[in-house]
């Protein structure tokens, strides 16, 4: 995995289950498990990203109080930056 711009967030979170599973077995040698490691470390931080992404893209309609949709004068719908509720 050199690329991990181009790999899917799901390719890349496989690909990690596969290094847990192999560094959790006993049978690999130290400078095979510091290389998984360090995969699996380029690997999070890229999907970190890729969720830091999908955060920003996300938008929730505004509502009001009736429930109906709001919208700008144009028509469209009004939409806010999505946040956490525990943020």
């Amino acid at each position: 995995m050199s690329d991990k711009s181009n790999t899917s967030f799901e390719t890349a979170y496989e690909r990690l289950e596969q290094i847990l599973a192999k560094m959790n077995s006993s049978e690999i040698a130290l400078e095979e498990s510091l290389k998984l490691f360090e995969e699996a470390d380029s690997l999070i931080r890229g999907c970190g990203e890729k969720l830091q992404g999908a955060k920003q893209k996300i938008e929730v309609l505004i509502k009001d109080r009736n429930g109906n949709v709001e919208t700008s004068n144009s028509g469209q719908p009004q939409t806010a930056p999505f946040t956490h509720m525990g943020s």
